[in-house]
């Protein structure tokens, strides 16, 4: 179990309308791995550059003519906090899963193919493994995977 921690909170509210600025905020908490706690409510474990996401991102929301306020926290109890991680590794998990899927996929395709996943797969699992707060132990089998058709791209050459 994680240790039990503080967290950035934003708490933000936009306008209905025009619905890309809602849209660009929705995409970039998905981004940032955050878990949605409610309506204009995310959270992210506290560290000075999850603390810097939701500042900016609050300051983008208040010039869509929303608002914004961005809160550190920590949960009431260590269960909640338990919980709050477990989801993140849920979501965290099913991004290497799918890593590790394409990665063992590639594998008999065509050469050319294999490169461009392989390259698309390294840049993935790094945006993957930016937003894994709490080591998901699906982790290590994804690089793995990337690895291991790494090297079968570089013999191929």
């Amino acid at each position: 179990m994680p240790p039990r921690r503080q967290w950035v909170l934003l708490a933000y509210r936009l306008p209905r309308e025009p619905s890309t600025p809602r849209i660009a905020v929705w995409r970039r908490l998905r981004q940032l791995g955050a878990a949605q706690l409610g309506d204009g409510l995310a959270a992210l474990p506290h560290d000075p550059r999850t603390r810097e996401h939701f500042e900016w991102l609050g300051q983008f929301v208040e010039e869509a003519d929303g608002e914004a306020t961005v809160w550190i926290s920590e949960p009431a109890s260590a269960r909640q906090h338990r919980e709050l991680a477990d989801r993140m590794n849920e979501a965290v998990g099913a991004d290497y899963r799918k890593v590790i899927e394409a990665a063992n996929a590639a594998r008999s395709g065509n050469e050319r193919r294999r490169r461009q996943t392989m390259l698309r797969l390294r840049r993935t699992l790094e945006r993957v493994k930016a937003r894994d707060f709490f080591r998901s132990s699906d982790r290590r089998e994804a690089e793995s995977a990337v690895a291991e058709l790494n090297e079968l791209v570089e013999a191929e050459r």
